[in-house]
């Protein structure tokens, strides 16, 4: 159903229909949500984070739908970021484990990846590109036509789940088992450093979808620009012998000493 709107003699919308559209109002109703997990929609939010993987394209075009019938492009369902926050205990758990670590450490761990790493870094690069694309990539600058806040937010998740499941998951497997990549061994961080990869890559090629998939953007390929400087950090890191899933386990390692 599409938005509904009282108009008055000008045209315009009335109090109620104004206030129904304000990003105080819609972040309202999203946080109200996070309290009743019987009104989210894990479904479809199942859905989005496997087509992330296989055609993140289709995940986009849903938020054009919701432009379209909601007239807002962020997520109005919170059942994203709920499923988003479990992965991100169980493979910090996971970590945990991995690193031999007890479950005071783990706890801590986890405090830090989930507030710091996902919430904290989260905030700061969606306010970031929040500001970038609004001042830099808007067409013709106009109060109606800008990025939301709360999309670039839900960009940044989605650009976050590929990352989070390849390094906080998958990478679990071989760090001490089929391929120990936490050592100084050639196929060791070479399996390491392919991993960090393909997801620095998931996490880049999702954000230039999100901003692309806005109709009102331009000179959005600049952010694919940082492709060639990840290409670049790669060859170099596998040439010279540095191990970044080293460095992560003992960054993890020493934030909860």
């Amino acid at each position: 159903m599409l938005p509904t709107t009282s108009p008055n003699s000008n045209g315009a919308l009335g109090p109620s229909d104004t206030a129904r559209h304000t990003a105080g109002f819609k972040r309202y109703k999203y946080l109200r949500r996070l309290l009743h997990f019987g009104q989210m929609d894990f479904d479809f939010a199942v859905w989005q984070m496997l087509y992330l993987f296989t055609s993140p394209q289709r995940v986009y075009r849903n938020f054009h739908y919701r432009k379209q019938t909601k007239d807002q492009w962020a997520r109005d369902d919170p059942a994203f970021l709920v499923l988003l926050g479990i992965w991100l205990c169980v493979s910090t758990m996971g970590f945990g484990l991995v690193l031999d670590m007890g479950v005071l450490e783990t706890l801590k761990l986890l405090l830090w990846v989930v507030f710091v790493d996902c919430i904290g870094v989260g905030l700061l690069i969606s306010t970031l590109m929040w500001v970038i694309s609004n001042k830099y990539l808007l067409k013709q600058p106009s109060r109606n036509f800008d990025v939301e806040w709360g999309y670039a937010f839900d960009v940044h998740l989605n650009a976050f789940y590929p990352l989070l499941v390849v390094l906080h998951f998958l990478q679990l497997f071989f760090i001490n088992h089929i391929v120990v990549i936490n050592s100084d061994w050639f196929v060791g961080y070479f399996v390491g450093n392919t991993l960090w990869l393909i997801a620095i890559s998931y996490y880049l090629y999702i954000t230039f979808l999100g901003y692309n998939a806005l109709p009102f953007l331009k000179n959005t390929v600049v952010l694919l620009y940082p492709f060639a400087l990840l290409g670049l950090v790669y060859v170099l890191s596998v040439s010279l012998g540095w191990n970044f899933t080293r460095g992560l386990c003992w960054f993890y390692k020493y934030r909860v000493q």
